[in-house]
Parts: C-alpha cells; sequence; structure tokens
C-alpha cells in the first residue's frame, strides 16, 4: 500500500472514532507521566557525561579510585583581617563538622599539620630564614619581657623598656616599627570602642604568614543526593548555617565561602533555575500568542497542546524504559521535542485550514490534509529523527543519550500528529474557512523574487563563501567555569582562588612507579615554560637542612631560654594595666625629642594617655585586643625552632596518602603560571608542554582539554553521520539527486551563515550551546522538504502558502521557548539560547529567501 494512502486510512480511522482515540490519548498521557515519574531520574553527576571507555575517562577514574580524598569535595575557603582568626575560625568549624557524621564523610584541615609547623622554617630559602632569624633576635629583650607577662601589663612593660633606650640614645627602632604601627592600630582602635585582635603571628613571623597565604581551607566530603538538583545542597546549608554561628564570622572579621566540585554544580542548577517561571510564564504566553495567529481559533490550539502533551508522555515513557536515568544534556530533550514537534502539528493544523476552504466536508478535508502533508511530515521526521540518532554512537554520552531520546521522540511525534491529531480536531469541530489560509500580503513577492532570483543567488553565495572562510575561526571556548554564573559565590571564590598559583585549580597529576621516579620528572618538568610549580612527595622533605639547621640551632641557643615557659602569670587587673601604661608612657615622654616626629612611639604614647583614664571594661577589652592570639604565636615560635633533620620517612601518614599510594606508585603535581591558566589557548599549550613529557599525566586541566576535544570529535562525527543519513532518507523518499540536493543546500547554507554571525559577534561555542547544532539539522531538514515537495506537486506559490503561514509561526513559536534561554541568568544555558535564535532565523531566512529563489531557478518536472 502506498505510503500516503496508509497515511490516509490512519487519520480517517482516528476521526471516525475520534472520541475513543482522545480518551485513550488523554489515559496513556496520564499512565506514560505516572510510569515516568516514578521510574525516570535525574543525575547531577557529571561523571556520567563521557563514555567509560574513553582513554582519558578511564585514566581519570583510575585516578579517582586512587586518591578519593580530592573527589566529590565542598571546599570550604576563609579568609580573615587576621591569620589568627582564619585559622581559628578553620579550628571551630572543622570540629563542629567532623560531630555531623550524618552529614559529612570526612573532614580535613590541608593547611594544618604538626609536621609543618615543626619543619616549616626548613623549607625557607636560606636568605629569608637568616633574615628572618635575625629579626626574631634583635627582638630578644621585647619577646623576652612577653615570655615573662603575655598580657597588655606585659605588653606595655616592654614597651617602657624601648622608650627607656630611646632616652639613652640606645638601639635602633627601625626593626620595631611595623611592630609599634600595630600596637597603636590596635590600641586606637580599642579605645574607639571596636577592640580586634592583634596579629602576633604577622608580627613575629615577619613575612612568614604571607607564604602560606590569606586562605584557610577546611575540606568535606558531604553525603550526596544525586537523586535531587542539588546532592550536596543539605551539606552546604549545614555547613553556612554552623558558619554563621562562629565569633570571627558574626563579628565581621572573618568570612567563610564555599566552592568545589559539589558547590559549583549546585549553584550551577540554582542559575538555572532563576528567573525560569517567569520566562515560562512569558514563554507560554507568546506561544499561545503564535498558536491562535497560526491556526486563528482555540479548536485548532488545544488539539495541538493536546498532541504535543501526548507526544511528550510518550517519549518520557521510553526514555524510562531506554534510559532510566537522565543526565545534564539529556534533560533537556523536552525543549528539542515541543521546538520541533510544534511544527508537524501546526503544519497539519494549517493545511487542514487550508483543505477547508477548498472542501466544505470536514472529513474530505482531513483525508486531503494526511495524503498530502502526512507524508511531508513523514519525510521530515525521519529526516530529523536521523539527525539526532546520528549522536548515538558517539562518546559524548550526554548528547548520545539526548540524540536516542530526541531521535524517537521525533517519530512519536509524527505518529502523534497523524493518528491523535486528527481525533482531537474532529472532537473539538474548528469552523470551516471563509479566505484564503496563506499569507495574502506575500502573494506579490513571490513573482518579485522570481525576477531577481539570480541576484538573490548570488548574494547568498557570497554569505556562504563568508562563512566558509570564516568558519575555522569559530573558537571554542574548553573552559568550562566561562559557562558558569561567575556571580555565584562559588564562582567568585574559585576566581578569587585561581589568582594565586599556591590555589590554582587547573593542574595536572602524573602518576610515576614510585618517589624516586616522581622526583625525577618532577625536575624535568619544572623548568616548562608554562609551569610555575611542581610538587611531589619529595616536597615534603627540605633541602639545604645542615645550613638551615644550623642557622635556627643559633637563633634558639639565644632565644631558648627566653622562651622557656615560666610559672602560670597572675591575670592582670585594670589597676595594674593602667599602672603599666603609665609607666611606659613616662618613659616615652621622658625620651622627648629624641623620638621621631613621625615615630608610632608617639602616636602610643597619645593611645597611653587616653587608656590610663579609660573605663575598667575598656581596659580589659584592650588587653584582650592586644594579647589574644600571644600565648599560642610563643608556643609557635617554640616549636619552629625545634626544627630536626628530616628524611621521607618523617613525613607523616596525613601528608603521604596524598602523595604515594599503598603500592608505592607516587603522584607528581603540576600547576601552570596563572596567566597561562586564564585562557582557553594557555591552558591548552599547558597541557601540551607536559603532555610531551608525561604522556599519561591526567587531573583538572587535562580533563578540560580532552573533554573539549570529546565534544568537537563527537560533534563532527555526528555531523557526517547525520548528513549522510538525512542524505539517504531523501534519495529513498524524493527519488531524484536534484530534488535531494534541493533539499540540503539551504540547510547547508543557513549553517554557514550560523557559523559566520557566531563569528563576527563573536559568540563562541561552548559545552552548552553546542546542542544548537543537531536542533538546526531538524529544522532547517523539515521547513526545507515542505517547500521542495509542494514544489515537487506542482505548487509554485511559496511565501504566500499555507505551508510559509505553517512554518513562520512554527519559528516564532520555537524562537519563543529558545529566546526564554537566552534570558537566562545562566551564561552557558542563555549562549544556548543566542545561538538557537541565530540558527533558527538563519535557518528561517534561507527557507522563505533562498529556496524560493532556488526553486524559480530550477526547471521543474513531475514526481517519478
Amino acid at each position: 500500500m502506498p505510503i500516503h494512502r496508509l497515511l490516509v486510512r490512519i487519520a480517517d480511522t482516528s476521526r471516525r472514532h475520534a472520541a475513543l482515540v482522545v480518551l485513550a490519548g488523554v489515559l496513556l498521557t496520564l499512565l506514560s507521566v505516572l510510569y515516568a515519574g516514578a521510574h525516570l531520574g535525574v543525575t547531577t553527576n557529571t561523571d556520567t557525561m563521557f563514555s567509560p571507555r574513553l582513554a582519558w575517562r578511564q585514566a581519570e577514574m583510575e585516578y579517582d579510585r586512587a586518591f578519593p580524598q580530592f573527589n566529590n569535595l565542598l571546599v570550604i575557603v576563609i579568609n580573615a583581617r587576621e591569620p589568627e582568626e582564619a585559622d581559628a575560625t578553620a579550628a571551630a568549624l572543622t570540629a563542629r563538622l567532623r560531630a555531623d557524621p550524618a552529614l559529612f564523610h570526612d573532614v580535613t584541615r590541608p593547611d594544618s599539620s604538626p609536621y609543618l609547623e615543626k619543619e616549616g622554617l626548613l623549607f625557607l630559602p636560606v636568605p629569608k630564614l637568616t633574615a628572618l632569624m635575625n629579626s626574631t633576635i634583635d627582638a630578644q629583650p621585647f619577646i623576652g619581657q612577653l615570655v615573662a607577662d603575655p598580657s597588655a601589663r606585659g605588653l606595655f612593660s616592654a614597651l617602657a623598656l624601648i622608650g627607656l633606650g630611646a632616652q639613652k640614645g640606645m638601639g635602633n627602632l627601625t626593626p620595631y616599627l611595623p611592630a609599634l604601627d600595630a600596637f597603636h592600630h590596635a590600641l586606637a582602635r580599642s579605645l574607639a570602642g571596636h577592640p580586634q585582635p592583634l596579629s602576633w603571628e604577622t608580627l613575629l613571623g615577619g613575612g612568614l604568614a604571607k607564604l602560606a597565604g590569606q586562605y584557610r581551607f577546611v575540606l568535606v566530603h558531604p553525603k550526596l543526593d544525586y537523586g535531587a538538583l542539588e546532592p550536596g545542597g543539605t551539606a552546604t546549608r549545614a555547613i553556612r548555617t554552623i558558619a554563621a554561628g562562629l565569633p570571627f564570622v558574626r563579628a565581621g572579621d572573618a568570612r567563610v565561602r564555599i566552592t568545589g566540585q559539589i558547590a559549583l554544580s549546585d549553584e550551577e542548577f540554582a542559575s538555572v533555575a532563576e528567573g525560569m517561571l517567569v520566562g515560562l510564564i512569558g514563554s507560554v504566553a507568546l506561544i499561545t500568542l503564535w498558536l491562535f495567529l497560526a491556526v486563528r481559533t482555540w479548536r485548532l490550539i488545544v488539539p495541538i497542546l493536546m498532541t504535543l502533551t501526548l507526544g511528550l508522555a510518550l517519549t518520557l515513557l521510553f526514555a524510562s524504559v531506554a534510559v532510566g536515568t537522565l543526565n545534564l544534556v539529556s534533560v533537556g530533550f523536552g525543549v528539542l521535542f515541543v521546538g520541533i514537534a510544534v511544527d508537524f502539528s501546526i503544519q497539519f493544523c494549517v493545511r487542514y485550514r487550508e483543505r477547508r476552504f477548498e472542501y466544505a466536508d470536514p472529513a474530505e478535508a482531513m483525508a486531503q490534509t494526511a495524503g498530502r502533508v502526512g507524508e511531508q511530515i513523514l519525510v521530515a521526521a525521519v529526516a530529523t529523527a536521523a539527525g539526532f540518532l546520528a549522536f548515538v554512537p558517539t562518546a559524548f554520552s550526554g548528547v548520545a543519550e539526548l540524540g536516542l531520546i530526541a531521535g524517537v521522540g521525533m517519530l512519536i511525534a509524527f505518529t502523534c500528529t497523524i493518528a491523535f491529531l486528527p481525533a482531537a480536531i474532529t472532537l473539538f469541530r474548528p469552523p470551516g474557512e471563509a479566505g484564503m489560509v496563506g499569507f495574502a500580503w506575500a502573494v506579490p513577492l513571490d513573482p518579485l523574487i522570481r525576477r531577481w532570483r539570480w541576484r538573490v543567488l548570488a548574494g547568498f553565495a557570497v554569505v556562504a563563501l563568508a562563512g566558509a572562510v570564516l568558519a575555522p575561526r569559530i573558537g571554542f571556548d574548553s573552559n568550562p567555569l566561562d559557562t558558569k554564573n561567575p556571580h555565584t559565590e562559588a564562582m567568585r571564590t574559585l576566581k578569587d582562588l585561581m589568582s594565586s598559583p599556591l590555589t590554582n585549580p587547573f593542574t595536572i597529576d602524573v602518576m610515576t612507579p614510585n618517589a624516586t621516579a616522581a622526583a625525577t620528572l618532577a625536575g624535568r618538568l619544572a623548568p616548562l615554560s608554562t609551569v610555575d610549580d611542581v610538587r611531589s612527595i619529595a616536597s615534603f622533605v627540605p633541602t639545604e637542612q645542615k645550613k638551615k639547621l644550623a642557622i635556627i640551632a643559633d637563633a634558639a641557643d639565644i632565644l631558648g631560654p627566653t622562651l622557656l615557659p615560666l610559672s602560670p602569670v597572675v591575670p592582670a587587673t585594670a589597676g595594674q594595666i593602667r599602672l603599666a601604661a603609665r609607666t611606659a608612657l613616662a618613659q616615652i615622654d621622658a625620651a622627648g625629642s629624641k623620638i621621631a616626629p613621625d615615630s608610632p612611639l608617639r602616636a602610643i604614647a597619645g593611645d597611653l594617655r587616653r587608656l590610663v583614664a579609660a573605663p575598667d571594661a575598656v581596659v580589659m577589652a584592650t588587653n584582650a585586643a592586644l594579647t589574644r592570639f600571644l600565648p599560642d604565636e610563643l608556643d609557635r615560635l617554640r616549636t619552629a625552632l625545634s626544627a630536626a633533620p628530616v628524611t621521607a620517612a618523617d613525613i607523616p601518614p596525613a601528608i603521604r596518602r596524598d602523595w604515594v599510594l599503598p603500592d608505592g606508585r607516587a603522584r607528581v603535581q603540576v600547576t601552570p603560571k596563572v596567566a597561562v591558566s586564564r585562557t582557553s589557548a594557555g591552558l591548552h599549550d599547558f597541557v601540551r608542554q607536559v603532555l610531551a613529557v608525561a604522556p599519561d599525566a591526567g587531573g583538572p586541566a587535562v580533563t578540560v582539554v580532552a573533554t573539549a576535544r570529546t565534544i568537537v570529535d563527537a560533534f563532527r562525527s555526528a555531523a557526517l553521520y547525520a548528513l549522510a543519513a538525512i542524505t539517504v532518507i531523501l534519495v529513498l523518499a524524493l527519488r531524484r539527486l536534484r530534488d535531494v540536493a534541493l533539499v540540503l543546500a539551504p540547510l547547508l547554507l543557513s549553517a554557514l551563515m550560523t557559523l559566520l554571525v557566531a563569528v563576527l559577534l563573536p559568540l563562541p561555542l561552548n559545552y552548552a550551546n553546542i546542542i544548537a547544532l543537531p536542533l538546526l539539522l531538524g529544522v532547517g531538514v523539515a521547513f526545507n522538504i515542505y517547500f521542495v515537495m509542494n514544489w515537487r506537486a506542482g505548487r509554485h506559490a511559496v511565501l504566500g502558502s499555507a505551508t510559509a503561514r505553517a512554518i513562520v509561526f512554527s519559528a516564532l513559536t520555537t524562537g519563543t521557548a529558545f529566546g526564554s534561554l537566552a534570558l537566562s541568568h545562566h551564561p552557558g544555558t542563555a549562549s544556548m539560547g543566542e545561538l538557537l535564535l541565530i540558527s533558527l532565523a538563519c535557518t528561517l531566512v534561507a527557507s522563505l529567501v533562498f529556496v524560493p529563489a532556488l526553486l524559480a531557478s530550477v526547471r521543474r518536472t513531475g514526481p517519478r
């Protein structure tokens, strides 16, 4: 039986049993939705986006198994006005989180290690260590007074000694100036009613405190719920609640932020959802308007919406059975389905209106519609499905899954259009047509385009040539961070971390057979021009230990007796602190003109005058601010001066397990220069240089580059598969190579026009918007098929036809859905919407301007 007769019979059967078919469709919709609700899941785990058969994915999975402590982390980043405040906040937060095993598997502080606290001085270069020890020795008298009495009373006694030395012209105050300036500011803030703890780590450590950077880290492995849109949402909210109650955070002196793989993924969904409801309402309103303008009656709008709903529900049912769990890409199949399936329904309904103008009998009009347009929709649906299914063999699992669902969805959409829509139309009884359905205003444009066809074709040839020339220049932004909302906390925090080589996330990891091999490889990688730092387990064994230990031992011999802890000191009272302040003030005043005019000692003298007259509460608050962190820093100084020779055997397990596996294999971590990691080109150069030395390297930077290559290869292969499959389908359907070329030529033109516009804007391709390309194939093929098959049937009118009306309003309906994406707060979603709109506009221009000119330039012969 010929295809068109089969389609007519199906549509006629649907019409004759309209009520039963519609009832069955409604029940099937409900059952499909219920089944999908119970069996179809959504995973936000990005590991499912790529085939596990890929070499780089296998290496990534092996690395994750070897070092699970680095995977699925919430990274808590803490910075504060003073380093001690950050340390105290991190310690308190760690303790609170460890007390909640229901939410957190484990909690660690990578920057808090007894080993590094003791041996830390050995990691300084010899010149820097020498300068630090000399300045510490110069401060011995001052330190001795503080050890004897670690309170404001002892501090003011030390200031009195400095004043006495100034009177006698003894001693150089230059080494003390930073400390004196800090004392003045701490005193001034306390007297103003805003006491803030003084950083003794900064004062006694010199520049040592800056070497650790401004951030402190707490690494958390939360318990994740991949069935939720934000798998780490519960854990993140718990962290924020705990952090908000910590003293320095509550006072505004410390800031706690959360980033890391889990936080970035969770916030990405929040960005996508932001404004979605308003956009959805606006889109539905506009789509309803376009449908009304296309079909002019709610009696056709409702059948269209019912058909779409049934098709979407059946596609959900298929996804539930065939896939089971949607990933971050395949979850977008609904947009693709509605965007293309609505075209089938609009084409059928507009052409039905056209037949109703010609035939008074609804049954005859329905049969004529099914016979004429049904075959066109079938060819369009099969070609579009082939375009989507071409992605199934690729290694980009996210799009492969999307291609499978959307491809089958196109066939489902066609089935619903030809088997259900006629019944719904019959049941709702739309009125007959009093006039022609096409665009009456566009009728004069057809002869105009025919007359100017060669100039139109020449103009498009120039555009196509420009697109072909500029197409290689279109960029692919391989940095996944560029598709995320830059204004979320996780992204802002990550950007801050990227500005420092100490915390740059785009590292490369290399597994070596053992620690010796790791050290050798590190030496080969360090000279590379894109590399900032290379670390291995050997990095935790200081170099030049003999020389450094001698310097530390000399300082310890001098400072050791001074730092010996004495018996507990009786806490200072307000009266004792005032007395010590008066004594210090007297000594400073006595120095008189011997103190430089801009010396902080003069400012301190003013502070002391105010302090001796201040209430007890202010005096005690000043005491707390000046000395809160002093005892701990004195303990750290004692520990640091006890440094001893170390070997690899002395590295504690807490550090070793991050670098060496139980089987002896050792990890090397390579960090790029900050400027290199800021651009995709720089990151590619970094990866290329490292892979040239270590071909088996992996890690975040390699994953970014490999992911980009996989995606580009997948779309290149899928495009070739799709083009071949669509060509074969068109050959079978049209049976004439010339007619096949008439369908494919505008498709190629619209693709080149899309690339041309993207280059000129510029709008680089990225992980999100590259999904627009398969949709371009689907929409473009459908639009072109309608016109070419009409032309084959002898209908010369193009722009004034009912087909053009259906195409225009189908494009407006689809474009409205895409427009809502373009307005998203999420950059990746917005770029996808923008590229979809561009490709749709180019497809529409090619279909409504290029195709009429092309058809007018070809002599028509009847179909075979």
